[in-house]
């Protein structure tokens, strides 16, 4: 169900299971961009927002395009950008009529200079927003904004989820550039990650979902160690189940990623499945995500003549995902950097056997290589291979795995758990928040 949709207060649904006298909090939950089948900020917002509802408290989900698509009790508060990124007309330049205030004319500029302007531009949005409304939280949850807007007085103390640096995905874009004019674009799209670091060391309260993040945090934001606390998240372990009704798909290997983006490894994967195929010609790889029409994944594609053995599929239901992936003999994670890996929890939570990299924190999701996964270094599409080889001849290999796996989801990464640990980190900064005033004046 679409935000948009539901007409049903923000308690309905809810377990009313908050702590015993403790009362249910207001929260403004923010993203800036909520695409829940595109990276994992929309796929957070949206199970977050249900769990901290069915807890008792009141979340009301504020975001720009693409808005998220959450569950029921959970409203939202379109905060609209321009939408320069949308489909089928990306980088497109607005009309006049279009264009509202400075704000506007600012993602504009940065756009047509080559910048990524969505996290200063909805922050700014975002704090002119919830000037009008002070009062009505208690709360503030940024969703890895990090914008200049969200400093200073908010009118309620502020949490930040950050889930991994960007400035990884910069480091890795750099890497893949080819030649200079490249590294140069690349460069200049990833101008707001310095913003964003300016912004993280300010910031008194950060939630991360692995230890791997919160090192990369540390170091690459350069905040303070005791600052940053993790709470992991998890996967939706009702819809992501085992179904024996579903009917295993010989040779099907399942992957969740965008096939332009260098850090999901989606490349190596490729090139592992055209090893795969001399020996298991039936392998054929599904992937959960758009596809690119060219680059070094529409490439190797054709390099390899394996047009026939890639799909690509988007915008399916919960249902048909989940569905996908339990008719999967194999759910693979080729990714070169995780900062946590929700196709990884949510795979094992259907019991559908794992090879996943070492990259980032995807040992912490995928855990002990043998046990509940089979693990490969990030890159080595000659490991991969050999991994994925391995499962597909060994049908008790692949029921071990599919079993520990789930186990270890349900015992590790739900999103329940998630909200609880998560209101406790609410509370210790509106507590925090409350102190301040007393400190100041006895001075």
């Amino acid at each position: 169900m679409t935000a948009e949709a539901i007409e049903t207060g923000p308690h309905a649904g809810r377990d009313a299971s908050a702590p015993a006298g403790e009362r249910p909090l207001r929260i403004a939950l923010l993203t800036y961009k909520g695409n829940p089948f595109c990276g994992g900020q929309g796929v957070y917002v949206r199970h977050l927002g249900r769990e901290l509802a069915r807890l008792g408290h009141s979340v009301e989900v504020i975001g720009a395009q693409p808005y998220p698509v959450l569950d029921e009790g959970v409203p939202l508060t379109e905060l609209p950008s321009l939408d320069l990124y949308r489909q089928p007309d990306p980088f497109r330049t607005p009309g006049f009529g279009e264009y509202r205030d400075w704000i506007d004319a600012a993602e504009v500029a940065t756009m047509w200079t080559g910048g990524f302007p969505e996290p200063l531009t909805f922050s700014l949005r975002a704090r002119r927003h919830l000037a009008a409304r002070r009062g009505e939280f208690d709360v503030i949850h940024d969703n890895q904004t990090l914008g200049y807007g969200l400093l200073g007085d908010l009118g309620a103390p502020l949490v930040t989820t950050i889930h991994h640096p960007i400035t990884v995905d910069r480091e890795l874009d750099l890497a893949a550039a080819p030649n200079r004019r490249r590294r140069a674009s690349v460069r200049r799209w990833y101008a707001f990650t310095r913003m964003q670091g300016r912004v993280a060391r300010r910031l008194p309260s950060v939630l991360t979902v692995s230890g791997s993040s919160k090192q990369e945090i540390t170091e690459h934001l350069g905040v303070r160690p005791d600052r940053v606390h993790v709470v992991h998240i998890g996967a939706d372990t009702d819809l992501w189940a085992p179904d024996p009704a579903v009917a295993e798909v010989p040779g099907r290997i399942v992957t969740t990623s965008s096939a332009d983006v260098p850090l999901k490894g989606l490349v190596h994967l490729v090139e592992a499945l055209a090893k795969l195929r001399t020996e298991h010609p039936d392998a054929h790889l599904v992937v959960v995500g758009r596809r690119a029409e060219d680059g070094p994944v529409a490439r190797a594609i054709e390099r390899y003549g394996l047009r026939g053995a890639v799909e690509f599929v988007k915008g399916v239901t919960d249902a048909e995902l989940v569905d996908l992936v339990r008719g999967a003999q194999i759910a693979c994670v080729p990714s070169l950097y995780e900062g946590f890996s929700l196709p990884a929890a949510e795979a094992m939570a259907t019991g559908t056997p794992l090879v996943a990299t070492t990259g980032g924190a995807i040992p912490e999701v995928a855990g002990p290589d043998g046990e509940t996964c089979l693990a490969v270094p990030p890159g080595d599409a000659g490991a991969l291979a050999a991994a994925l080889a391995r499962l597909l001849e060994d049908p008790e290999l692949r029921a071990g795995l599919g079993t520990a796996g789930r186990e270890r989801v349900l015992a590790r990464f739900t999103w329940k758990q998630a909200a609880i640990d998560t209101a406790e980190h609410y509370r210790a900064a509106i507590e925090a928040h409350s102190a301040r005033p007393a400190a100041r004046s006895r001075r």
